[in-house]
């Protein structure tokens, strides 16, 4: 017997899928320390619309390159404007609202509560069952998203605003990454994630335009300055166009309530990258890390019939 047959079925598909979402997520972090230099002298809502347009003209060029102007052309953009303005558009938003109010790991820990939104949506959904041992994942993820959280802020920086901000911006993500893969199953990832983010965009420089109009939105201090490029290149490129595309590849393969956990590795993913430009080290954290590790792992082992 060879050694391919001995793989039980859809486990290489489970190992690709958190693969993928580990990859998404580490990038996903690269884009906290970048927003966190540009809040510097970007409004939140203009950074929002600066980083959409960005990141959905890279991936519209791409998608019209690789697929072709017709498959563009005759996608369906009305459901991609309510996702993706609904639910990425606002979400994004939100989290950089939220960030703005607080700091870069806030954000991040914060964000570690899309598994328990994830997987209430699925269960009222009825698309998944859960048994003890998925439970006892989700409790094990979370618990290692909290450790890794540890004393991360200064008291007083969880302030409500930014609170408020980050749960409403994670129960959308949540919201839309279902409704991505569920409403363009004839789509691929490439083409769910440049229709949803398009809609995204919409959303954010309309509000952001109509902003400008009622003098309620401010511009930029210095937009073009040498040294905000490689940050808003991280942040819009990187953490936002190639994130969410291996995102949407993950959500496909384990679905939004599994790969909701890797959320929970956000924070330390941020710490890291702090650490690797002069913080410190937390090994709390790391030991946090290897729970939410283990967490995944168990929340996706099969019921027993």
């Amino acid at each position: 017997m060879s050694q391919s047959s001995s793989i039980p079925p859809g486990l290489g598909t489970a190992a690709a899928g958190n693969a993928i979402c580990v990859l998404s997520m580490a990038i996903w972090a690269a884009g906290f320390p970048a927003a966190e230099f540009l809040l510097q002298s970007w409004p939140p809502l203009a950074l929002a619309a600066a980083r959409f347009s960005l990141a959905t003209m890279l991936l519209m060029l791409v998608w019209g390159v690789i697929e072709g102007p017709a498959r563009v052309r005759t996608a369906p953009w009305l459901r991609a404007l309510r996702i993706g303005g609904l639910g990425f558009g606002l979400g994004a938003y939100l989290l950089i609202l939220g960030q703005f109010y607080s700091d870069p790991v806030t954000a991040a820990v914060l964000a570690t509560t899309m598994p328990v939104m994830a997987m209430g949506l699925e269960a009222l959904a009825g698309s998944r069952r859960f048994g003890p041992q998925h439970l006892a994942g989700l409790a094990m993820a979370v618990l290692g998203g909290v450790i890794v959280a540890g004393a991360s802020a200064a008291p007083g920086l969880f302030a409500w605003k930014g609170a408020l901000c980050i749960f409403g911006s994670v129960l959308c993500f949540a919201w839309a990454s279902r409704a991505t893969v569920a409403d363009f199953p004839g789509q691929s990832a490439l083409a769910q994630t440049t229709l949803t983010l398009a809609g995204g965009m919409v959303a954010v420089v309309a509000a952001f335009a109509i902003g400008r109009a009622f003098d309620l939105a401010a511009l930029p201090l210095r937009p073009f300055a040498p040294d905000q490029w490689m940050p808003m290149a991280t942040y819009t490129f990187a953490a936002m166009a190639l994130s969410q595309l291996l995102w949407i590849m993950g959500v496909t393969r384990l679905g939004i309530g599994i790969a909701a956990m890797h959320f929970n590795l956000a924070p330390f993913y941020v710490m890291l990258i702090l650490a690797i430009q002069g913080a410190g080290w937390s090994w709390s954290r790391a030991v946090g890390a290897a729970l939410v590790a283990l967490g995944v792992v168990l929340a996706q082992r099969p019921l027993r019939r």
